[in-house]
């Protein structure tokens, strides 16, 4: 599982230009993908990084502020680039196995306290945000 994680004053995401995730303020914006053997383990320690990850102002994290993620599938973190000019997908997984664990670490978000908002899997969709630091990391679990 991999995720590339910005801090943002505020994100939104849009499908159809109509907006179905935003933050209004402060918080994550996650761009999450899947691979092939990722599962459950994966989830919740994704899960537990994003919420735990102390990048927001202050060296503090979602847990300590109660900041807000907006967590957005996004396959093509899986994209292979070293050969040729165009990108491989292999690596990401397939919907069927993508989706549920996608899912996973939301809802294994929202145990936790932390609000999220999301994009909509498979959708074409905008993504619009307003850059804190800036300051963005990847996390591969």
């Amino acid at each position: 599982m991999r995720a590339v994680v910005s801090r943002v004053t505020e994100a939104a995401v849009l499908v159809d230009d109509h907006v179905v995730g935003e933050l209004t303020r402060p918080g994550l914006l996650v761009l999450l993908a899947v691979t092939h053997d990722d599962g459950p383990a994966q989830a919740e320690t994704m899960a537990r990084k994003l919420h735990e990850l102390r990048i927001l102002r202050d060296e503090r994290s979602v847990a300590d502020t109660g900041a807000g993620l907006l967590v957005i599938s996004q396959f093509t973190l899986y994209g292979a680039t070293r050969k040729g000019r165009r990108p491989s997908f292999t690596a990401a997984a397939h919907p069927e196995h993508a989706k549920p664990l996608i899912d996973e670490v939301i809802a294994r978000l929202r145990a936790r306290g932390a609000t999220v908002a999301t994009g909509r899997f498979g959708a074409t969709m905008a993504v619009r945000s307003v850059a804190d630091g800036p300051f963005t990391v990847l996390i591969d679990v």
